[in-house]
């Protein structure tokens, strides 16, 4: 996406967001998630920055991308270009290699910054590292709040425990056939290995569910479309029932302007702002609608008694007690004060749509069937039917 195009979807989004929500009493929940933000084009940087992106192609990395060029930063890629091939042909420098395999394409080179986006495994990190250690000044690493083994509890900041691997288990040696299963400690490895290769200046981020355009989890996406089908919607648990997501274009945003900064530290990047709600989020993704869809609240209990999981079949939602009481309310204040900020809810559902309105009919179709995330028709008809002769 380039910087012009990403323009035009901002402030394309911004207008219709602002239209629906004119019309609806429900405005106050679809802007709940907004911050302080400026939405005018990025001012050049003070200092320019030499940028290494590991990845940059896929989904958060292309926003880094186009927000680091925006301020002036001079920026180079580092992927096997297979991910939209040359995508910032002439606006990039290039360099072609493989986190897993062949990284010498580094060798010799310094860069003032670099942003490792798509790194899951501890030798991922080494590999660079045997090229950029003690050529890099700064090192900002995307991790995962799935460190966290303990999510009973919410609002808990980024000195809670993280995920050992467990023993007898040789990091260096898994796989991505091993990625979900040891995703959390994979990734708390991964950590312990940029700190250790880059001490002097790291920075660890730890977002969650990352949503907007370019997403092809349905993870977030699933809501904008089925919505826009209208009808009646099944809706998990109860409205006031925590979620907590990013955009991508946020999080890329935050990335540069640490790296702006060289701010260290870690930092849960979640938002929006203030805590908000399942029914401010659905509500929200309404308002920029036409279809006139509406919800009925099933309680987890009967979801989970009609094999309706959580995260699965009903996206960006959990029960919010028991083990996963907090995984959706974890505490953001840290990376509030480091100068996160988040765009409306309106602009995120806006773009997500109108990007899912243009992928292939088959990906809009495995979306609304929830091939990926989100429940398939038949399903949720069925399970509100038996709601419905359950009250």
């Amino acid at each position: 996406m380039s910087t012009d195009r990403r323009t035009f979807i901002k402030l394309s989004a911004a207008a219709g967001g602002a239209i629906a929500l004119s019309s609806t009493p429900l405005a106050a929940a679809a802007n709940r998630s907004e911050a302080t933000r400026d939405d005018s084009a990025p001012e050049k940087a003070s200092a320019p920055l030499n940028m290494l992106i590991l990845g940059g192609t896929g989904f958060t990395g292309p926003e880094q991308v186009d927000y680091a060029l925006a301020r002036g930063h001079k920026v180079t890629l580092f992927n096997r270009n297979r991910t939209r091939p040359d995508m910032f042909k002439g606006k990039v420098d290039q360099l072609i290699g493989d986190l897993g395999a062949d990284t010498s394409a580094l060798k010799g080179k310094k860069f003032d910054v670099v942003l490792d986006n798509p790194t899951t495994f501890p030798f991922w990190v080494r590999n660079a590292a045997q090229y950029l250690e003690g050529n890099v000044g700064h090192y900002i690493f995307i991790s995962t709040l799935s460190v966290y083994p303990d999510n009973s509890h919410p609002n808990v900041d980024e000195s809670d425990g993280t995920t050992p691997m467990p023993e007898g288990v040789d990091p260096y040696t898994l796989v991505r056939e091993h990625a979900g299963q040891y995703y959390g400690a994979l990734k708390t490895f991964s950590e312990q290995e940029v700190a250790k290769h880059y001490a002097k200046a790291f920075t660890i981020v730890r977002p969650g569910l990352i949503v907007g355009p370019l997403d092809r989890s349905d993870r977030f996406t699933y809501w904008p479309a089925r919505i826009d089908r209208g009808g009646e919607v099944l809706a998990p648990g109860t409205p006031n029932d925590p979620s907590q997501f990013i955009d991508s274009r946020d999080l890329a945003e935050f990335m540069v302007r640490l790296a702006e900064n060289k701010v260290l530290g870690t930092f849960n990047a979640m938002g929006p702002a203030k805590p908000t709600t399942m029914a401010e989020v659905l509500y929200g993704i309404k308002a920029v609608t036409t279809a006139g869809a509406s919800f009925t609240w099933v309680p987890a209990d009967f979801l989970a008694s009609q094999q309706v999981r959580g995260w699965r079949h009903m996206p960006i939602w959990l029960p919010p007690e028991g083990r996963t009481a907090g995984f959706l309310r974890r505490s953001n204040a840290k990376a509030l004060a480091a100068g996160l900020t988040f765009r409306p809810l309106a602009v995120t559902a806006k773009d997500t749509l109108d990007w899912h309105k243009t992928r292939p009919e088959a990906e809009r179709t495995a979306t609304l069937q929830g091939a990926i995330a989100g429940i398939p028709p038949e399903k949720e008809a069925e399970v509100l039917a038996a709601w419905k002769a359950k009250t």
